[in-house]
């Protein structure tokens, strides 16, 4: 009776095993087609955006900036410039709800996420997904993780464009909230809920909901 539950687990387990690989596959694989595409057609919008924000404020009108992705690896984010050149002046800070350091033009982009458009090539280079949790800065997992020991557990897969944190409340979420419904996002993680959420994005980007 031991031999066939031991059999039956081991079994079980590859299966697992098996099911974990083809998802990834298909997921990078995805990642690779859709991100493609995506910045082919989007091009003259990231470039129009960009020559705007530079007619607005000076500086450059990419923002980059070093996150944390999978497993803790730091990789450079690059997003369209929504804030003035000297938005962190006094140091590293959370954006609130009215934030003054966002230009004009930069409140448009970020309620519409065209400021998040420039990620596409960190998911085409692998160091995101389409679907994930925000991708953070080393500064405030520390800071978060003295409350909240678990936070660093979002690290255990690929960042996102996009998530299941991002479309329920983004940046209006506290760092529990966030955590809550990212490791509910990992614990759950499949092809039919990244479809899921990329439709609900949809609807983000049309309402604005959870901006900043």
């Amino acid at each position: 009776m031991n031999q066939i539950v031991s059999k039956t687990i081991s079994d079980s387990d590859v299966l697992k095993k098996e099911f974990t690989l083809f998802y990834s596959l298909c997921k990078r694989m995805f990642d690779i087609v859709i991100s493609f595409i995506a910045l082919v057609v989007l091009l003259p919008v990231i470039l129009l955006f960009a020559l705007i924000v530079m007619i607005e404020t000076p500086g450059s009108p990419f923002f980059l900036q070093e996150r944390l992705g999978q497993s803790g690896r730091p990789f450079t984010i690059m997003k369209l410039r929504s804030m003035y050149s000297d938005a962190e002046k006094n140091g590293a800070q959370w954006a609130v709800k009215n934030d003054s350091r966002v230009t004009r033009v930069g409140k448009l982009i970020r309620q519409t996420r065209i400021d998040e458009l420039p990620q596409l090539w960190n998911v085409l280079k692998g160091d995101m997904s389409i679907v994930g949790p925000r991708p953070e800065r080393a500064v405030f997992i520390e800071e978060f993780q003295k409350t909240l020991p678990s936070f660093s557990q979002r690290l255990a897969v690929k960042p996102g464009l996009t998530g299941w944190a991002q479309i329920n409340g983004g940046y209006e979420l506290t760092p529990a909230e966030k955590l809550e419904l990212d490791l509910y996002y990992i614990q759950h993680t499949n092809i039919r809920f990244d479809v899921k959420i990329m439709i609900k994005t949809l609807r983000v980007i049309v309402t604005g909901d959870g901006s900043r």
